[in-house]
């Protein structure tokens, strides 16, 4: 494998390395990122604050990982190294690996800590990536999107059947978002009944 396929993942995973050291500390991120928060919400008390920022820094190890996976199955893809079936798989497995390492290593800092949940937070962002990676954007929306719809139909049909029984009135919102998303499906599904239609047709033959 060419080099320039395999060391940006390494770089990236050497930063990654560093931001795990008494660098990336909430300590060092409080200072110049609660002003920034402060700034975009003003409104915030200062726990609020506190939470964002929290929530700020697990945003980053999903980014992070996300994108040491998809720099790996870029090296893995482009420098043709193993069978393509398998550069989703070994991408992910050498960034969830390489998350269990991150940990371990912060566990020799004081300021700060070792965490299982941050490793399942960095896995989810590596399996984001590889799995965008291996289907393609727009197998995945499609996906994510069916995949809301069903949940918004039958969690809100659910929803309103226990409202109905236990005599409780249902909001505004449940009775529109719920029908929106069956007729979301069924039009999904005629629009590729029709598509299906149409490919079995094929071309019409020239006179």
């Amino acid at each position: 494998m060419r080099p320039t396929f395999w060391v940006p993942p390494v770089l990236w995973m050497a930063l990654i390395l560093w931001f795990s050291s008494d660098t990336g500390s909430a300590a060092h991120t409080g200072p110049w990122l609660l002003p920034i928060l402060r700034a975009l919400a003003p409104w915030a008390t200062p726990a609020q604050l506190d939470t964002i920022h929290a929530l700020t820094r697990k945003g980053g190890h999903v980014t992070e990982y996300a994108i040491l996976a998809a720099l790996w199955l870029r090296a893995l893809v482009g420098g043709r190294a193993v069978r393509p079936a398998a550069t989703a798989w070994i991408a992910f497995a050498l960034s969830l690996g390489w998350a269990i390492l991150d940990e371990t290593y912060q566990s020799f800092f004081p300021s700060r800590t070792a965490s299982a949940t941050d490793v399942a937070i960095d896995g989810t962002g590596a399996l984001l990536a590889v799995v965008v990676g291996h289907l393609g954007w727009r197998q995945v929306a499609e996906r994510a999107t069916v995949f809301l719809l069903w949940v918004t139909a039958l969690g809100g049909g659910a929803a309103l059947a226990l409202n109905a029984l236990s005599g409780v009135p249902s909001s505004r919102a449940l009775w529109l978002t719920m029908p929106l998303a069956a007729f979301g499906l069924l039009g999904r599904r005629l629009w590729w009944a029709r598509r299906h239609d149409s490919s079995e047709e094929g071309p019409t033959a020239p006179r």
